[in-house]
C-alpha cells in the first residue's frame, strides 16, 4: 500500500501479544473485514476521529468549536462523520479526551528512540517489539527500516498477521529480520472465508505453508492461531477442518484465541456499525469443546 503508513497506538508493558514483556506497535488498515475484530479503530488505512462517551463531562467545548455542526448529543455515535471534515478542533479542545485522533504517522527512529529504553526489560523477560494492527505487512517499507533498526539495537522483533500478503516482497523486506511469526488462520472453506472476512483464502493458506515448511527446517518459528468466534469460526466442520489441515502440515504447535467481546465498544467509538453481536465472554464450556478437536497438538 502506497503513502506513509499511520499508527493508532504504542502498547507498552505488554503481556499478551508474544513471549516475556512487550512494546506493541499497532499498524492502522487491514486487507480483512472480519466483523469480530478486536481493534476495529485499525481497519482503515486513514485517519479517523474515536469519540468515547464514557470520558465526556457534557461541557459542549466541541460542539461550540466544530465548524461544520458535525456533533450532536443525541445521535448514537455522537458525530455526524459525512459532515466531518478531520479538521480535529473538537479534539484538540477537547478537556478529557473524549475525542480523539485515532492514527498518525510516527518516523521509525521515534519508534526506536522509544522502545530501546524498555531493552533491560525485554532481556530480563525474554520480551521485544511486537507488530500488529490492522496489519503490517500492507506497510513492508516501513516496517522493514523499523525491524532493521530493531535488529541493530538487539531487540526481538515478533509479526503478528492475517497472512494475506505478498510472499516475495515479504520474504525480502521483513522475513530476515522476524524472530517469530504468530499466524492467523480462521476459516478454511474458500467462499465461507470470503464472505465472513471479505477475501480469499488462497494467499493466506499457500503463505502459512510455505513459512510453516521452512520454519520445520529451522526457519523462523510460525504459531498458527485460531480465533474462536461463535457461529463464525467456532464451529464443528470449520474447526475439524482446521485440524486436519494443521495435522497435514506437521504442525505441532497452535493456539487458541477465544471469543473477547470488549471490540464492540470501540466500533461505536470509531463510528462503525456492526455486523456481528455476540454479548458475553465466551462460556468455559464451549472453550472446552473447541479445545476437544485439537487433542493431539500443543496448546500454548
Amino acid at each position: 500500500m502506497s503513502g506513509e503508513p499511520l499508527i493508532f497506538e504504542i502498547k507498552r508493558n505488554s503481556l499478551d501479544d508474544g513471549p516475556g514483556i512487550r512494546t506493541v506497535i499497532f499498524f492502522k488498515g487491514c486487507p480483512l473485514s472480519c466483523p469480530w475484530c478486536q481493534n476495529p479503530e485499525g481497519r482503515r488505512p486513514r485517519v479517523d476521529i474515536s469519540f468515547d462517551r464514557k470520558k465526556c463531562i457534557g461541557c459542549k467545548t466541541c460542539i461550540k468549536v466544530c465548524k461544520k455542526s458535525a456533533l450532536d448529543r443525541h445521535p448514537q455515535y455522537f458525530i455526524e462523520r459525512e459532515k466531518c471534515d478531520l479538521c480535529f478542533e473538537c479534539a484538540d479542545n477537547c478537556p478529557t479526551g473524549a475525542l480523539a485522533r485515532v492514527g498518525r504517522h510516527i518516523p521509525v527512529q521515534e519508534i526506536v528512540d522509544s522502545v530501546v529504553r524498555d531493552i533491560p526489560f525485554f532481556n530480563t523477560s525474554g520480551g521485544g517489539v511486537t507488530l500488529s494492527g490492522g496489519e503490517a505487512t500492507l506497510f513492508m517499507p516501513y516496517a522493514s527500516s523499523l525491524l532493521q533498526a530493531l535488529k541493530l539495537n538487539g531487540v526481538s522483533a515478533l509479526l503478528e498477521t492475517c497472512g494475506h500478503f505478498d510472499f516475495d516482497a515479504f520474504d525480502e523486506l521483513m522475513y530476515p529480520w522476524l524472530d517469530a511469526i504468530y499466524y492467523d488462520l480462521k476459516i478454511l472453506d474458500p467462499e465461507w472465508h470470503r464472505k465472513i472476512c471479505g477475501v480469499p483464502n488462497d494467499r493466506i493458506l499457500a503463505n502459512f505453508e510455505r513459512l510453516h515448511a521452512r520454519a520445520l527446517k529451522g526457519g523462523v518459528p510460525v504459531l498458527p492461531r485460531i480465533p474462536l468466534v461463535p457461529r463464525l469460526t467456532a464451529v464443528k466442520p470449520n474447526l475439524r477442518a482446521l485440524a486436519a489441515y494443521l495435522k497435514k502440515h506437521r504442525v505441532k504447535k497452535l493456539s487458541l484465541l477465544p471469543y473477547n467481546p470488549l471490540w464492540q465498544d470501540k466500533m461505536i467509538m470509531v463510528g462503525m456499525p456492526g455486523a456481528y453481536e455476540q454479548a458475553g465472554w465466551m462460556p468455559e464450556r464451549d472453550i472446552k469443546l473447541c479445545r476437544s478437536f485439537f487433542k493431539r497438538f500443543e496448546l500454548v
